[in-house]
């Protein structure tokens, strides 16, 4: 059994309840599908929470932290969170170059998408693993998705929109709609496993998904809201919004 997660976002207090639920299920093999830096507190504790994870898959927010001038797609409130972010992690004058650059190699070594026994796992879309969202929203878009069907060779595992759920040619489903289980057949389908640190579904907790041969499971685990939302309140240059945001898991 597969634990896959996502979007952790520099919430340790998430990605903690996440893995001690995982470890509490006996599952050690773990894919981990990027975005584990911006936005949040806590970008370095979660990158050496994760440093030993199977499979680590690059998301566009590592993707800026090493290359800034992607970051020019971000919002003013996202530059802003992750222009921080990458001080933390690169540039912080306070610790040891090679600490610094240890983290940095660590984050260049990310995969841009990984193939697992004919599964295949990226932070986006088959068409470009790094940066295309899919949303519920695109499931009524028949020529995006036709698009994107059309680059889709096997079973996908994504995310990137924080939103869970199973897209296929013919629509999407949340999590609610199939009891948190999804039984894979023969068809392509591109599964998201959510977001452990940024929910945006209307669920504040941290949600990852298990995966055993056929059978995905959508899951979610409480953890200390107030706790992360606090740490990023005392951090002037993240906006608020991203600890308000948790509370309402949008």
């Amino acid at each position: 059994m597969k634990a896959v997660l996502s979007d952790i976002h520099g919430n340790l207090e998430a990605l903690e309840a996440v893995l001690a639920d995982i470890d509490a299920k006996g599952i050690k093999e773990i894919v981990c599908l990027g975005d584990i830096i911006g936005y949040g507190p806590d970008p370095r504790e979660c990158l050496e929470r994760t440093k030993a994870v199977d499979t680590l898959i690059m998301g566009n927010h590592e993707h800026a932290t090493l290359f800034p001038e992607t970051a020019e797609q971000f919002n003013l409130r996202a530059r802003k969170a992750i222009d921080w972010t990458r001080i933390q992690v690169l540039h912080d004058p306070n610790e040891p170059q090679a600490i610094r650059d240890a983290r940095k190699q660590l984050i260049s070594d990310f995969k841009i998408k990984a193939n697992i026994e004919g599964i295949q796992y990226v932070h986006g879309s088959p068409r470009n693993p790094i940066r295309e969202y899919i949303t519920p929203r695109d499931a009524q878009d028949r020529p995006k998705m036709k698009a994107i069907f059309e680059h889709t060779e096997a079973i996908y595992f994504i995310g990137h929109s924080h939103i869970p759920g199973v897209f296929s040619p013919d629509g999407f489903s949340h999590p609610s709609e199939m009891m948190d289980v999804y039984i894979m057949g023969e068809e392509k389908v591109l599964i998201n496993v959510g977001s452990v640190g940024q929910p945006r579904d209307g669920d504040p907790r941290a949600c990852y998904a298990t995966f055993d041969v056929d059978t995905v499971v959508f899951r979610r685990v409480e953890y200390d809201i107030e706790k992360a939302v606090r740490k990023i309140y005392a951090i002037g240059e993240l906006d608020n919004f991203f600890g308000d945001r948790l509370r309402k898991g949008r």
